[in-house]
């Protein structure tokens, strides 16, 4: 069996993430060879990382080129610049890519620049989806500074929205605003009764407390987008108030990996590439580093050392 070399996950070392050699893939009818050359980290799968068995091999975003191409004819040729979205093993030197997860990179995109689209990216994408035409309607984006927050702040200006943006910390407004947020709002705890609010779409990521004050704050017939509970599961909110003050609000659950079963990623991926080639959406790469460092950059981007998305490069 022929070997590459891949990231795996082993629980035994301080460094948890290493580079070891496996098995290369072997990949399905449906499946093309990617040649990996940038791949892009997200906080959910290094938090699967912490618990995950011995061996298991993370990454879901990578950016390379077609190695082989797959047995049914549905990828691109050998050679073909691609980004690709897979549910594990994207942190590998060769990975297997369903073709329906793959979108061709136009020569004006980098493969750091396309490998961060897909995870933050299509979330971004998806959550604003639900709040329809968003032209002159009002946004909060809550932990605006990671990488969906970022995209969702650029996608909803593009879409003619007024763009809040709710941040823990006052270092990182000027990124924020520079991604095009035209108001930003600043602390542990969002103000439920802020000179913003009402919302007629909210992203949210924080859970706790925010997704509490989110769901008193949401407009008549607005949307609570809620993709992540990184600030507490629980959550303790005045229903009166939601009910009430927002009557036809709805909270919308999103979880990327069910979108894709109505859209697939391919679709999403070709659509993003699009405006960055125009240059309208703009990724923000804070950490270029080998893959090599992966632990060390994993462990960043738990500990939030730095704002949106961080680059290894193969």
């Amino acid at each position: 069996m022929p070997k590459i070399r891949a990231v795996v996950v082993e629980p035994s070392v301080p460094e948890r993430w290493l580079v070891r050699e496996v098995d290369a893939p072997i990949p399905a009818a449906n499946e093309a060879l990617v040649r990996v050359q940038a791949v892009s980290l997200n906080r959910g799968e290094v938090r699967r990382s912490l618990t995950a068995e011995p061996g298991w091999q993370p990454g879901w975003d990578l950016a390379g080129v077609i190695e082989t191409p797959a047995a049914d004819g549905s990828s691109p040729p050998v050679g073909t610049r691609v980004v690709g979205f897979v549910r594990s093993g994207a942190w590998g030197e060769i990975v297997a890519v369903p073709t329906n997860a793959i979108a061709l990179l136009p020569d004006t995109v980098s493969f750091a620049e396309a490998a961060t689209l897909p995870v933050a990216g299509l979330t971004a994408y998806h959550a604003l989806k639900q709040g329809g035409l968003l032209l002159g309607k009002s946004v909060l984006i809550t932990g605006a500074s990671g990488g969906v927050g970022n995209f969702a702040i650029q996608l909803a200006r593009l879409s003619g929205a007024k763009v809040i943006a709710h941040l823990r910390r006052s270092d990182q407004e000027a990124a924020v605003k520079a991604a095009g947020a035209q108001a930003v709002v600043i602390g542990e705890d969002l103000p439920l009764d802020s000179e913003y609010a009402p919302y007629d779409l909210i992203i949210e990521s924080v859970g706790g407390k925010t997704l509490a004050a989110t769901l008193g704050s949401v407009a008549p017939d607005g949307t609570v987008v809620l993709f992540g509970t990184s600030g507490g599961n629980e959550v303790t909110f005045n229903a009166q108030r939601f009910y009430g003050v927002s009557n036809g609000a709805s909270l919308y659950a999103l979880i990327l990996f069910h979108e894709l079963r109505r859209e697939t990623a391919s679709v999403g991926l070709q659509r993003l590439l699009g405006l960055v080639a125009e240059g309208q959406l703009k990724p923000q790469i804070s950490v270029e580093a080998p893959w090599m460092q992966v632990a060390d950059i994993a462990r960043q981007l738990l500990d939030r050392r730095f704002p949106g998305k961080a680059v290894l490069y193969f």
